[in-house]
């Protein structure tokens, strides 16, 4: 359920993949709508990611860790906006909450950072790859599985995006630039310096 995409249409009549990034999140939404429907639809979405892990239950680590990446998965590939979706990091947040909140800590610290330096993308991605160390740490292999289950769909739509990307001669460097800033490069930033 893409409670963002909801939230953006009900308050203010936006469809997000049309805007912006293209992409249906809760930085989408607070630029269409502000706050409060952020706030609704944010905590919803960290819900969404928790229910898999609740219903696995404790006993059931490795089930658990599948079904936060399913979680994320369909928040990021949401059948109901036709494969679009998010970024993954809502849901992330509400599995880890269940599973392993240092893990939480993790990327909720990397997404207030991030908001803070106006460096979301880049900050994200750090704290997604310091989850391995972290929860391994903690958690050893169960850790180590849940890490993986959830960073794969998160990078994997870091690379596809919302939107298709268009033939260009230079495709490994978008991507490249896709893994790191989670968006797009502008046509000037393509060209790069000297290239224009």
């Amino acid at each position: 359920m893409p409670f963002s995409g909801l939230a953006a249409r009900l308050t203010a009549g936006v469809d997000l993949r049309r805007v912006g990034t293209g992409t249906v999140s809760g930085t989408g939404l607070y630029q269409a709508s502000g706050f409060g429907p952020l706030a609704v639809a944010g905590s919803l979405d960290v819900a969404k990611g928790a229910v898999g892990p609740l219903l696995a239950g404790r006993r059931r680590p490795f089930l658990a860790a599948l079904a936060a990446g399913a979680a994320v998965a369909g928040h990021n590939w949401s059948p109901l906006l036709g494969g679009a979706g998010g970024r993954g990091i809502s849901p992330a947040l509400g599995a880890t909450l269940v599973v392993a909140p240092e893990g939480t800590v993790v990327l909720g610290s990397a997404l207030g950072v991030g908001r803070l330096a106006k460096q979301t993308g880049v900050i994200v991605l750090v704290g997604l790859a310091l989850l391995f160390p972290v929860l391994w740490r903690r958690r050893r292999w169960q850790g180590l599985v849940l890490a993986l289950s959830l960073t794969l769909p998160m990078v994997a739509k870091r690379l596809t995006g919302n939107r298709p990307a268009p033939p260009r001669p230079d495709r490994s460097r978008v991507l490249l630039w896709r893994l790191l800033f989670d968006s797009d490069p502008a046509p000037a930033e393509e060209a790069g310096p000297g290239k224009q």
